[in-house]
């Protein structure tokens, strides 16, 4: 199942006594899931948007806030760092991203996983949200979530200061190609997706023009811009420009900055999607210099489909214990700490042979299923 939400930038925290709160219904829920149905199943599930803005609202968080993003991980990493329940959560939020790939090392030791390797998905999975897809979306949340089995999911978060919106990719592929299990946000024009299937050529076509060496690819850069830079709106409505007009078609130049990235990507000489993913120097702007070349002087167009996916209902399980900010109604302590409860007296239970709790769970979780397949 995959989702968009508009998510509308917030500002303020959450209370602390709410936090806790908060904090102990998503350890109770985490640890039914990891004893119920393991931490690759868990993993699995924040890969879908809906999932992640369920586990969201069931817990108290504003469902429409960007700010939902933000504690659901920090409150995931917490309890996966306090106690070890088969996952854990790398990254976070600002320069908490950049922890990455240090982290890795923690997860390399906790469950003998190549480090380097999960790195190497977390640089391609911020890659594909932030550099081969130019949404208008600037990230500052980068979280890696990973099983012991190696099951992983990166959620990446990007805002729209002008728009006033938050956008959150879910990436599970480590590829450029289709690698996102859902995006939620508020659907508006893409100005380039690269990671599209309908741009597997052009990025085929990238490749090739950067085996051509970066003379070359600066001559042809040249050439681009001054067929899309030249003429008027007029000269383009009388035929004489055969260029059609796309929203990434603006004069990319090349400053010094341009040409020092051009440099070191040139020295790593990418010959594949998977080498180019990761290729120093790599940037959005010069993405979009390759894309411009591929369509107006070879005729390979990058598509500028946006990848949100289908709607959702923003109030799934918002019903459960209220949110933070009143809507739908004020968060019910009391019945959030009746919830804590059970689920804590379930696994208690569990552990010593008697499951009925659990598979009560089980069971509520089935109905509620059937009740969503019959809307």
């Amino acid at each position: 199942m995959t989702g968009a939400a508009e998510l509308p930038l917030h500002d303020g925290h959450v209370p602390p006594g709410l936090l806790r709160i908060m904090r102990e219904l998503s350890r109770g829920i985490v640890k039914v899931i990891v004893e119920e149905r393991g931490p690759s199943n868990l993993v699995r599930a924040l890969a879908d948007p809906v999932w992640f803005q369920a586990f969201n609202n069931v817990i108290g968080m504003d469902w429409d806030s960007s700010g939902s993003t933000t504690v659901v991980l920090s409150l995931l990493k917490e309890i996966s760092w306090s106690e070890d329940l088969g996952f854990i959560v790398l990254g976070g939020k600002g320069r908490r991203m950049l922890q990455v790939k240090d982290e890795t090392e923690e997860a390399e030791r906790r469950y003998g996983l190549d480090a380097s390797r999960l790195f190497r998905f977390s640089k391609v999975a911020a890659r594909a949200a932030s550099t081969f897809l130019q949404d208008g979306y600037d990230t500052y949340i980068h979280g890696l979530v990973v099983a012991e089995t190696g099951e992983a999911v990166v959620i990446q978060q990007g805002m729209n200061p002008t728009a006033g919106m938050a956008r959150r990719y879910h990436v599970d592929k480590d590829s450029l190609d289709e690698p996102f299990s859902g995006v939620a946000g508020f659907r508006g024009t893409v100005t380039l997706n690269a990671t599209a299937a309908e741009s597997r050529a052009a990025r085929r076509a990238y490749l090739d023009i950067l085996g051509e060496g970066k003379e070359r690819f600066l001559r042809l850069l040249a050439e681009a811009n001054a067929a899309i830079g030249a003429p008027s709106l007029l000269r383009y409505l009388e035929g004489e420009l055969r260029v059609p007009v796309k929203a990434y078609y603006k004069p990319v130049m090349p400053s010094r900055q341009f040409t020092k990235a051009l440099e070191a990507l040139f020295r790593a000489q990418p010959s594949s999607e998977g080498e180019l993913a990761v290729a120093p120097g790599l940037g959005p702007k010069v993405v979009r210099a390759l894309a411009l070349v591929a369509d107006v002087i070879y005729s390979v167009p990058t598509s500028v489909r946006d990848p949100v996916t289908v709607p959702l209902d923003p109030f799934a399980y918002a019903y459960a214990v209220g949110g933070k900010d009143g809507v739908p109604y004020p968060y019910d302590r009391e019945t959030a700490a009746k919830v804590i409860e059970y689920l804590r007296q379930a696994l208690e239970e569990a552990r010593v042979g008697s499951r009925e709790k659990l598979m009560a769970l089980a069971r509520l979780r089935a109905l509620a299923e059937r009740l969503g397949e019959s809307r």
